[in-house]
């Protein structure tokens, strides 16, 4: 499925969603975790993440902290005060983008 645009629309509310449900992640996990849970549908790539991470955190709704793991220093990334309250409405918006989305385009839910 070729839906590398989708993706990039999306990955910032991706990202604080993974992040809400998780104290923290770093960058590799959230990928590994975005590609296990859609079954290899969707991938992110590091080209796409790093940017939307650094934007994120400069948008002041990520934290990010580095640790020493394994002799290696490992950045892990965290929702903030203000992250954790625009979640929730980022959360909402994309909702309503795909309810709209569907009614547009006339489609059906799927019974898999």
């Amino acid at each position: 499925m070729e839906n590398k645009q989708l993706i990039k629309g999306s990955l910032n509310v991706i990202i604080l969603k993974l992040l809400s449900d998780h104290e923290k992640m770093y960058g590799y996990e959230i990928t590994q975790h975005v590609k296990e849970m859609t079954k290899g549908e969707m991938q992110i790539t590091e080209g796409a993440l790093y940017p939307a991470l650094h934007k994120l955190e400069a948008d002041g709704l990520i934290t990010s902290e580095s640790q020493k793991v394994g002799g290696r220093v490992r950045k892990y990334y965290l929702l903030s005060e203000d992250g954790q309250k625009s979640v929730s409405s980022q959360l909402d918006e994309l909702a309503g983008f795909l309810n709209n989305l569907s009614l547009l385009l006339n489609l059906k839910p799927s019974h898999q």
